[in-house]
């Protein structure tokens, strides 16, 4: 509502104030291919591509093939990653072109697409611009908006660790000069895509408050609500560009209501837990913000954006920033859907990521299999091992007194959990010493370096969310190691997750697990022979009939889920062997779709 010119309009009729641009400015903006017309004359720099509407099919090939691929196929109202397809050859063109049409359709109610060049791993940055109605105009420095799934963003930050000062001054009076050649007044965002030799293309300019705003506001101290207030009722702007500075360094993490296991497949169902951590100043002078618009007890559905919360963290430098997200990541707890904390907590650990050489390549690069969680080392798989049976030793010991003392840890596998070694064992034997236990540990992995395999730990559980804090001391050298994780039992077996870590274990006394073999284990039930829906959402197109012969990588259907179209395929050659649901119907998590057969069968 707030991007559409003909609401804008619709207020000033009835002499209601809009807190945002002008409708005319919405409208030049809004429109991705006038906004690129509109760029190019103002001598801003654009992706070289096709400035026109594509009307069909065939026109989409024959420019494709005069731009030279990769392109991509855009839709004209679009964002956020919608109405948005990557084409390598001709046949990605035909059905990218149908797809991108569909989606913004769906979405912005304007089918109209459009093609430009991509440009292979390049950064996303942004600049925020804010401008009154007396003309005058200033930028607020750049955010950092390249760690993207499926072309929609997941972390930002500010500023950026790529541009210098010479760039990030261009970038600036580039963003000033386009917002100005349409009379613009308010706050706005002028999106660049930036090479690695850091040339910059004209994106598209999004005429309202960006979903990333908070690290605007953590870096330059303003709050840009209300600024946005004071420019609608008229004020001029209260800073000059001499007066805008960056002030250490703003994280944001994007929580998604997703499956990162699942190829960030969306989830859906009721908010069954909602913790998130304490917006406050830590004594490290760092800062912790979350900003939500969802409750314990709301409903995530498939028909809005899969976004739940924005987690920000602010510091004095890049890496701290990084670290007080680590810890706020640690300290959210949510239950009854799919997130994507996990998968958060594992890029704020990665390598590449705390070097800051990255691009909107980033996830399809590091995780090319998909994200499965961080392989623990072995001494953290002790640690994770001993938290998990000083917490089955406590849940005994409200169960029997005393509790069994001796326990034996198996860490098993399964499609999510990611472990070294899935036959690693270890045992503890524990004994109540105050308010913590102590543990012996065997085996241990220096024990032969001549580190001690007797620990400390202490532990709190919450009594209504997953949550438990460990602390583990190690009695030769006092060092602690302190953990803040979530723990989930089944029966015996149980599962804890910690900083992109997944590690399942079955804990048991001792004298149990001595018998464990003799336990047969559940087998699955073999569904290789079906297509099963990975997402809740809408079947909005079925491409195969009942019989056919499919190739491997065909595509048999396509799936919608909060307005994102998800083409699924055949994993092999095979025949359709029954299609069990029809197109319009709202399909579960593991609903079966169609069946196959061998093709001789």
């Amino acid at each position: 509502m707030s991007e559409r010119a003909t609401f804008a309009n619709a207020l000033a009729k009835k002499n209601i104030t809009f807190i945002g641009p002008p409708a005319n400015a919405i409208a030049a903006m809004g429109d991705k291919i006038e906004s690129k017309k509109l760029a190019k004359s103002a001598g801003v720099s654009i992706v070289p591509g096709h400035i026109g509407v594509i009307e069909t099919a065939a026109e989409a090939e024959k420019i494709s093939n005069e731009i030279g691929y990769p392109v991509m196929i855009k839709a004209s109202a679009g964002g956020g990653g919608k109405g948005m397809r990557i084409a390598y050859s001709p046949r990605d063109v035909e059905s990218g072109y149908a797809t991108a049409m569909r989606e913004a359709e769906s979405s912005f109610g304007d089918d109209r697409v459009f093609i430009e060049k991509f440009i292979t791993s390049p950064r996303h940055i942004e600049i925020q611009i804010l401008a009154d109605q007396q003309g005058h105009c200033i930028h607020l420095n750049e955010r950092e908006c390249s760690i993207q799934r499926r072309n929609q963003k997941v972390i930002e930050e500010a500023p950026s660790p790529f541009l210098d000062d010479a760039t990030r001054q261009a970038m600036g009076e580039e963003a000033i000069r386009l917002a100005t050649a349409v009379d613009y007044h308010s706050a706005g965002t002028v999106e660049f895509i930036v090479d690695s030799e850091r040339n910059f293309y004209f994106l598209e300019m999004n005429t309202r408050l960006q979903v990333e705003h908070p690290v605007t506001e953590l870096i330059t101290g303003l709050d840009l609500v209300e600024e946005m207030i004071r420019v609608a009722a008229g004020e001029k702007l209260r800073h000059q560009q001499s007066d805008i500075c960056i002030n250490g360094w703003a994280m944001e993490s994007r929580l998604y209501a997703e499956d990162p296991y699942r190829n960030f497949m969306p989830a859906i169902g009721r908010l069954s837990l909602y913790r998130p951590p304490g917006e406050k100043h830590h004594d490290d002078g760092s800062l912790t913000r979350n900003d939500t618009g969802v409750a314990e007890g709301d409903t995530i559905s498939i028909y809005y954006d899969p976004m739940i919360a924005k987690l920000c963290s602010w510091a004095g430098d890049r890496s701290a920033a990084i670290a007080r997200m680590r810890v706020a990541l640690d300290d959210f707890v949510m239950g009854g859907i799919g997130h994507n904390i996990p998968f958060l907590s594992a890029v704020m650990e990665h390598d590449r990521f705390i070097s800051g050489d990255i691009s909107t390549a980033f996830i399809d690069e590091e995780y090319k299999d998909g994200f499965t969680g961080i392989i623990p080392s072995p001494d953290r798989m002790r640690d994770l091992g001993l938290i998990i049976s000083a917490a089955a030793y406590n849940y005994a010991q409200r169960e029997s007194s005393p509790p069994c003392q001796d326990w034996a840890i198996q860490f098993v596998t399964d499609d999510t959990a990611q472990i070294a070694d899935a036959n690693l064992r270890c045992s503890f034997h524990l004994h109540q010493q105050d308010a913590a236990l102590t543990a012996d540990i065997s085996p241990y992995a220096d024990t032969a370096a001549g580190k001690t395999n007797a620990v400390r730990i202490e532990i709190q559980q919450a009594i209504d969310t997953p949550q438990i804090a460990a602390s583990i001391t190690d009695h030769k050298d006092d060092k602690t190691r302190h953990y803040i994780c979530q723990l989930y039992r089944d029966k015996d077996c149980w599962r804890i997750y910690y900083r992109g870590s997944h590690v399942a274990a079955h804990a048991r006394p001792s004298h149990i697990a001595a018998l464990a073999h003799y336990m047969k284990p559940v087998i699955a039930p073999d569904r290789s022979n079906m297509l099963l829906c990975p997402m809740p959402g809408n079947l909005v197109t079925i491409m195969v009939a009942d019989g056919d012969v499919v190739e491997a990588g065909q595509k048999l259907c396509i799936v919608e889920a909060m307005k994102m179209e998800n083409a699924l395929v055949a994993e092999k050659r095979c025949r359709i062997d029954g299609i069990n649901a029809k197109v319009g119907d709202i399909l579960s998590v593991d609903a079966v779709i169609m069946r196959f057969a061998d093709v001789d069968a």
